[in-house]
């Protein structure tokens, strides 16, 4: 527990692209046993009872990503989060926007930095940090190398070995790093004051700013998401049937876990009306009329959000958001279809592509395609190549061809875990049939 009249908080490095783990979606949102591994790593500090608040660091482009990561997490963990802040062209700058936003909300007087791949950290680590932030100022957690290191003179493929470090000399360092706030904060300051951006390690940065770093124990388990593979490791820890995001599983409990693909439709048609705009896929787009609508009247997310909805057999649009309550009139519809993937992903379940037709003789949508696309992988926290939009006239015939309205069609793929499959009244019955 912290001291009294001492305060803990964390700044969560989350603005990073990490692309080269492939995917086209930055490896922080990644999902690992149902979830994204910066809501893992959020559980793990918030759920410590030493850490009072989260700062978290996030691309300009993520506040979607971040907000579906957030509503997964318990309120009491959420309750920990400050709003995010948008992080810099460095990690160093990131970390010092994050720095500087705590400061504007109550500096602490010890403070965290966390890399948001790295969600096997745990509460003795956390513990440890803690305390050789206090102790000493500036502290890394480190753990011994394995292997023997070479120095060499260049980076190429072949390289002249120019010496052999002693190997029981050597730590690989790893996050959470600890630090007296206002030390860490004036390092950072001075050293953006020098032009100096480039620190990938802000124990690094304090050693440049002249203070002693100390190295206390790491831990192994607490392994950072950089390659494929340690995606595909960390999933079936997760996935594990004693998974418990502490990093603590052992190998006999890590388990793969089996999904079932699950495909739904959706469709909505909207009449013309007066107006000057209409909603397509997030987007407003100018039109010479508007729609007939309770909501925005967004038939292509709402078609998709029904698509959603249908994957996971939970009812439909109306029944979440019914037209006779108030509340909804004029509502953005990517509240609707973000509701929808938070329930996909409540059920452990992933979103793997979504398809969506619009049907009208106007607006034309051509210009706006990828506009679309981008705003719907966002609200649905999904990569862009796993949206399809398309467009196409009727001909002239019906309500479409006179141009009396529009209408959309989706489909979304989904894969949800196998023991998810079947909905517990109907196993319920089931299960009673066969025992009659």
């Amino acid at each position: 527990m912290s001291e009294p009249g001492s305060s803990v908080a964390a700044v969560v490095v989350a603005a990073g692209r990490g692309i080269r783990i492939g995917g086209g979606m930055p490896k922080q949102y990644r999902r690992v046993g149902g979830q994204a591994v910066l809501t893992r790593t959020l559980d793990a500090l918030g759920g410590d009872p030493v850490i009072g608040r989260i700062q978290v660091v996030i691309a300009a482009d993520a506040a979607a990503f971040f907000e579906t990561c957030r509503a997964e997490l318990s309120p009491a963990v959420a309750d920990k989060l400050l709003p995010p802040v948008e992080g810099g062209a460095t990690r160093q700058d990131s970390v010092r926007a994050g720095l500087e936003a705590l400061a504007a909300a109550g500096a602490p007087d010890v403070v965290l930095v966390h890399d948001a791949a790295r969600p096997f950290v745990d509460s003795e680590l956390i513990a440890r940090a803690v305390a050789a932030g206090r102790d000493h100022g500036a502290a890394v957690p480190g753990v011994a190398v394995a292997d023997t290191i070479k120095l060499v003179e260049d980076r190429d493929a072949i390289g002249r070995v120019r010496e052999t470090p002693a190997r029981e000399n050597l730590r690989a360092v790893q996050t959470p790093q600890a630090f007296a706030f206002g030390l860490l904060r004036a390092a950072h300051r001075a050293a953006a004051e020098e032009g100096l951006h480039a620190f990938t390690d802000d124990g690094a940065l304090a050693e440049w700013a002249g203070h002693a770093v100390v190295v206390f124990a790491g831990d192994l388990r607490n392994r950072k998401i950089t390659q494929p593979a340690d995606l595909i490791e960390a999933d079936r820890a997760f996935a594990g049937p004693s998974a418990t995001g502490s990093g603590a599983e052992t190998a006999k409990d890590i388990a793969m876990t089996t999904y079932v693909t699950r495909l739904g439709t959706g469709f909505d048609v909207h009449a013309f009306t007066e107006g000057d705009h209409v909603w397509l896929g997030g987007v407003k787009i100018p039109a010479d009329r508007g729609v007939l609508a309770h909501s925005d009247g967004d038939v292509a997310l709402h078609a998709l959000t029904d698509a959603l909805l249908g994957a996971i057999a939970d009812g439909d649009i109306g029944t979440h958001f019914p037209p006779s309550d108030e509340q909804w009139r004029g509502a953005s519809s990517d509240r609707f279809l973000a509701h929808a993937c938070t329930l996909v992903r409540a059920r452990g379940g992933r979103i793997d592509h979504l398809d969506i037709t619009v049907l009208a003789e106007a607006p034309r949508i051509g210009a706006h395609r990828e506009a679309i696309r981008a705003r719907i992988a966002e609200i649905c926290a999904v990569p862009l190549t796993a949206v399809s939009i398309k467009a196409t006239t009727t001909e002239k015939l019906g309500f479409v061809g006179r141009a009396e309205g529009l209408a959309a069609q989706a489909a979304a793929t989904v894969r949800l875990p196998e023991d998810a499959e079947a909905d517990p009244v109907d196993a319920q019955a089931e299960t009673a049939m066969r025992q009659g």
